[in-house]
């Protein structure tokens, strides 16, 4: 396999590079610890894995992209490969396979885990921090699935949220306006480590259009839902249809009907809708049902990323460059769960948009789809595969750390997922 040269990485001490690996691998263990052996196996869904499996593959991958292919080094397993690597071993097949017991997954883990900080340690070469950092931000959304796999299998909630009430908040309507030109979407070069599907920045033109302020709330989604919503063919697309009507679906996955009022299932516990946080656990079919209800949209990607960042700017978040706190954004696992849309005022986009990075990915009208002169990074399994069949998510969530995310960052999933921390914000219909 053809590998790129990794680009210079500037301003990230070897320090702070073992602090991001101690900090993802204090998370990936607080997502475990508490499970049983049997919960670690779990059931065999497609939106999920065992997490038993899963573990064990962050090791493999900091193996592969820096102890074997970065750093020249036999793997600490032999059958390493044959267990752990994802895009040989089928999804189905990884409950069956002769996993090692959570005590040898474990020690396998701390053994790689070592031997990565003895080489950043000793001043890793720009090419073996590419390759740190390729695999910690690989660890870090996995660390983010850890959390909505719980969700889904109804476990508790990770050791690691802090234990504190969520304010009440309040709502935060309205749109601003933004002018049509000329926007550079995508990253630029020499901006440090971006993904291969960011690369690289290109002319797109806008039309003037008008986008939320905020991402649209459950008390704004249950409106959707209690007006019939859910079962009303004219508001979803024919793919979305059969989505809904397949799955039988009336109203959100962790929703219910308790005492006539609407409840959400948080990890193990089920409560009240907060009104004002947003609405997350949508797919992209529910978000345009939704959309075509409210007389709205979805923004495009370049849309979302112009409210974001500006014309002709650079900045790496909303706000600016410096890493947020609690007043610019929820992410890293500041709160136990989202916060509400007015929170956060600090972290307000030049245009005046707020929460476009953290509380809930959001959805985009785009395809994932690649930038002009795409060619893939040494992972070539990060973004080739799925382009044309997943849609486009932007500005991370409540759980995503802060060190992975930046305006020009596209995350992306199967329209039909909605197990996944997502919600969005719309578009007017008028320009």
């Amino acid at each position: 396999m053809d590998v790129v040269e990794a680009p210079e990485i500037t301003g990230i001490s070897p320090a702070t590079l073992v602090q991001w690996l101690m900090c993802a691998r204090q998370r990936t263990l607080a997502s475990i610890e508490d499970l049983s052996d049997e919960q670690l196996i779990g059931p065999q869904l497609e939106i999920v894995n065992p997490l038993l499996w899963e573990i064990g593959h962050l090791a493999w991958f900091y193996e592969k992209w820096l102890l074997r292919e970065g750093g020249k080094l036999p793997s600490l397993r032999a059958d390493a490969d044959a267990l752990y690597d994802s895009i040989s071993v089928h999804h189905d097949s990884r409950w069956r396979l002769p996993l090692p017991s959570r005590r040898e997954t474990l020690a396998y883990m701390q053994q790689v885990l070592d031997r990565v900080v003895d080489i950043v340690d000793a001043g890793p070469t720009p090419r073996q921090t590419y390759f740190v950092l390729l695999s910690l931000f690989h660890e870090d959304m996995h660390v983010e699935a850890f959390a909505y796999s719980r969700q889904t299998l109804g476990y508790p909630p990770p050791s690691y949220l802090p234990a504190q009430p969520i304010e009440e908040g309040s709502p935060w309507p309205g749109d601003v306006e933004i002018a049509g030109g000329t926007y550079v979407l995508g990253a630029r070069r020499g901006t440090g480590f971006v993904f291969d599907n960011e690369k690289w920045a290109h002319e797109v033109e806008l039309k003037p259009f008008k986008i939320a302020r905020a991402a649209v709330t459950q008390a704004e989604f249950a409106a959707f839902v209690d007006d019939g919503g859910y079962l009303e063919r004219r508001w979803w697309d024919d793919e979305g249809w059969n989505w809904r009507t397949q799955q039988q679906a009336e109203h959100p996955v962790y929703w219910r009907k308790e005492g006539g009022c609407w409840q959400r299932r948080h990890f193990d516990q089920w409560v009240g809708l907060e009104p004002h946080c947003p609405m997350l656990h949508v797919n992209w079919y529910e978000a345009q049902a939704y959309c075509r209800w409210a007389k709205r949209r979805l923004p495009t990607e370049a849309e979302w990323e112009c409210a974001a960042r500006g014309f002709g700017e650079n900045r790496r978040f909303p706000w600016g460059d410096d890493l947020p706190t609690k007043r610019h954004a929820n992410v890293d696992a500041f709160q136990p769960f989202c916060v509400a849309v007015s929170s956060c005022p600090a972290g307000d986009s030049w245009a005046g948009c707020r929460q476009m990075i953290g509380n809930v990915w959001e959805w985009t009208a785009s395809p994932f789809l690649p930038y002009p002169g795409f060619s893939p990074d040494p992972y070539r399994e990060y973004s080739v595969p799925w382009f044309k069949t997943h849609k486009v998510l932007r500005g991370g969530c409540w759980l995503t750390p802060a060190r992975t995310l930046r305006n020009t960052w596209r995350n992306y999933y199967l329209p039909h997922r909605r197990d996944v921390w997502a919600g969005f914000r719309t578009c007017s219909l008028e320009s």
